[in-house]
């Protein structure tokens, strides 16, 4: 073997696990490969010979890497990484297609994913290196530039807000059973079912982002509705149910970025009023969180 294979070989070893840590970080499988394509240029200018763990060496570049992509999301520069950096040694894998996404989205938790990314970068990395890859405090608190106490408290502070605090429903069964209706027969395309499950003189409210051009902000009647629905439900492949405002609600989410929220007013075992959200602001102003099952 080689002076510069060895290096090379024994970044391979760490390659999928540093890949599934970058994938929860950031939500993104092309992401993750250039978090990872620039922890193995540090390694290349570093003597590889002089690092006792590099497993954990690698862990934490690939954390400080998605903790700068985190904080510089919004004025993340267009060019692509991999036109910049050497390639690793193996042949890199192709750049995500939205079915490898998908994937991703669903292995995860599509509804996780949509608070994480709503999680302050630091709460993030260390929730994600704590509960999903068993990182010991000692190390987050190295990457996140904290005390070992002070990261416990991140991620904490990060599972609390995931998990939900307030739950406004008392009757989160119910709702449950009643969302899982509607949105299994919006999937299925089977209006009989959605028509079921919605009060006759339902009111659908969809704000200025949502609606579609021409379109009324508010729609009455079950049965109007649902024909609209099933025709243009391609979004609800997306879907998921998680906790809106304390309620029992739906996230749209593609590649596990929040796109429309559907909120539900639920009485008699029918839904009387959905609220379709779109307006960034208002999204962001909602407390989201996931609904065990």
């Amino acid at each position: 073997m080689t002076e510069s294979q060895f290096p090379a070989d024994r970044f391979e070893q760490n390659r999928d696990r540093l890949r599934a840590v970058a994938d929860r970080m950031l939500g993104s499988l092309s992401e993750a490969d250039d978090a990872v394509q620039e922890a193995w240029l540090r390694l290349s200018r570093t003597d590889a010979d002089s690092i006792e763990n590099l497993g954990g060496w690698l862990t934490t570049v690939v954390g400080h890497v998605c903790l700068d992509m985190l904080r510089s999301r919004t004025s993340r520069r267009e060019d692509s990484l991999e036109e910049q950096l050497p390639q690793p040694p193996a042949h890199r894998k192709a750049i995500a297609n939205p079915e490898q996404e998908a994937v991703l989205a669903d292995s995860v938790g599509l509804a996780v994913l949509v608070v994480l990314d709503r999680l302050a970068p630091a709460e993030r990395l260390a929730f994600v290196l704590h509960d999903m890859f068993d990182l010991p405090f000692d190390e987050i608190a190295s990457i996140v530039g904290r005390t070992p106490a002070a990261a416990r408290q991140l991620a904490s502070r990060a599972r609390r807000r995931i998990r939900g605090g307030k739950v406004s429903g008392t009757n989160l069964p119910q709702q449950r059973k009643v969302v899982d209706a509607f949105l299994a027969a919006l999937r299925s395309g089977d209006f009989e079912a959605l028509v079921a499950v919605l009060d006759p003189d339902v009111r659908i409210h969809s704000d200025q982002v949502s609606r579609l051009p021409g379109a009324p902000t508010e729609v009455r009647g079950a049965e109007s509705w649902a024909r609209q629905a099933i025709t243009a439900a391609q979004g609800a492949r997306a879907a998921r149910i998680a906790l809106v405002n304390g309620s029992v609600g739906l996230v749209v989410a593609p590649r596990g970025r929040l796109f429309r929220v559907l909120r539900f007013t639920i009485a008699n075992g029918k839904i009387s009023r959905i609220d379709v959200i779109g307006d960034p602001t208002q999204l962001a102003s909602l407390d989201l969180a996931v609904l065990d099952k």
